[in-house]
């Protein structure tokens, strides 16, 4: 399923964001803070995907009522604003970075990469509507950085960082899914193709399909069935030499 950000009130998730919410000055002392909650969510959604978290089931963790949350957070909407915005402060921005923008974006998306890994249920989350929190502006304003003063515009910066991330989005999310296939049947995706070569070889006929048979015999012997990680390299690196390409032509006029 996909969830989307963005999708509460927007008033409430920029308060909750940036600590500008007020709790009453009077009444009981409050047993939460908007921190532990969003923790606990992160937490449930690293163990069960963001399918399975809802407000019951933070609070079960939590060891409180649900209403209770409520009092803190207005909704899920909202809770998935903060969760977004959390798991973004987590990621490296060091201070030394390699020489060149190109091995800056290659360090930037690695470590976006690493944070799919981290927490698989970002990849379904609709981010059209960015929860515009302090750690997400922080890591936009970081990356930018990796772009600066090498002959881009201010629109050509914003649209080679997306670029870069668009990608890392989408390859991540296949090396994420082909795992998940494997927990989630059992099998290998060597032990699915072994079970299903007897049918396969009956319909794959290499004089039908003499390209797809020579290619696909050539790439298992090269790497097997998937090798995620040669797909994620080989891909960042042409999207890279793409980008090279557009900063030298933009220097040539």
């Amino acid at each position: 399923m996909t969830e989307y950000s963005g999708s509460g009130d927007p008033k409430r998730s920029i308060e909750l964001l940036w600590g500008l919410a007020q709790r009453p000055s009077r009444g009981p002392k409050a047993r939460l803070t908007v921190q532990e909650i969003t923790a606990a969510a992160i937490t449930a959604a690293d163990a069960d995907g963001i399918g399975a978290l809802s407000m019951r089931r933070v609070a079960e963790q939590l060891g409180v009522s649900t209403m209770s949350l409520y009092t803190y957070v207005p909704s899920k909407a909202e809770l998935l604003d903060l969760m977004i915005d959390t798991v973004n402060g987590d990621m490296a921005r060091p201070d030394q970075v390699p020489d060149g923008w190109r091995a800056q974006l290659e360090q930037i998306a690695r470590e976006n990469a690493a944070l799919y890994h981290r927490h698989p249920w970002l990849l379904h989350i609709a981010t059209a509507r960015p929860p515009l929190g302090p750690n997400l502006t922080a890591k936009y304003d970081y990356e930018l950085r990796a772009l600066e003063g090498i002959g881009l515009s201010d629109v050509e910066m914003d649209l080679v960082l997306s670029l870069v991330l668009g990608y890392v989005h989408g390859a991540v999310r296949g090396a994420v899914e082909a795992a998940e296939a494997e927990q989630r049947t059992g099998m290998t995706d060597e032990q699915w193709w072994a079970a299903h070569e007897p049918v396969l070889s009956q319909i794959l006929d290499a004089d039908r399909f003499p390209t797809a048979s020579r290619v696909g015999q050539a790439a298992g012997e090269a790497y097997g069935i998937y090798d995620p990680d040669l797909a994620f390299d080989f891909g960042l690196q042409r999207v890279l030499d793409g980008i090279e390409v557009f900063i030298r032509s933009r220097d040539q006029k």
